[in-house]
């Protein structure tokens, strides 16, 4: 079998240095300020520092990408996570509404070249919620932190 040098290009999880956005929804905030604080912990617990960190409060899911996209103008932060949560009710809103934040906050990503992570829960019912918001199903805003981290720090080893 032929040998071949491969370069891999890896992010860590180290958070020393890095400033990260965070962007919340205050509807459902008793589940986003559990995504909240799981992303904090999370950001610490890698050796990151709490003053790093920049809260944005907005509305609702809805607004969220509006609020990432002005921290992004900033040119002041590794990374920006994005922590809301949309319960299904008896119309069809959440659809429309997780459909549009999740590609909202893609394209700036893309555009900005700035990782944007995606803790947003997208839940049937309350029950759901509850268990993304750290119970039995983990925490979003713990994964959309890790996520911030080690892309920030594979931007980082790319350029």
């Amino acid at each position: 079998m032929e040998k071949s040098n491969v370069v891999v290009l890896e992010g860590n999880f180290k958070a020393d240095g890095l400033k990260i956005g965070a962007v919340c929804a205050r509807f459902n905030d008793f589940f986003v300020n559990r995504l909240l604080e799981g992303a904090k912990d999370t950001f610490v617990r890698h050796g990151g520092k709490l003053e790093d960190i920049t809260v944005a409060y907005v509305p609702g899911s809805y607004e969220i990408p509006f609020a990432v996209k002005k921290l992004l103008q900033t040119g002041k932060f590794d990374a920006v996570i994005a922590l809301g949560v949309v319960i299904q009710g008896a119309t069809p809103h959440a659809g429309y509404i997780n459909s549009e934040v999740a590609k909202s906050l893609c394209q700036l990503g893309l555009e900005s070249g700035t990782p944007v992570t995606y803790g947003m829960i997208t839940a049937e019912d309350i029950e759901q919620a509850i268990e993304r918001s750290g119970t039995k199903a983990g925490n979003k805003g713990v994964d959309a932190m890790n996520a911030a981290i080690e892309m920030a720090n594979l931007s980082k080893v790319i350029k």
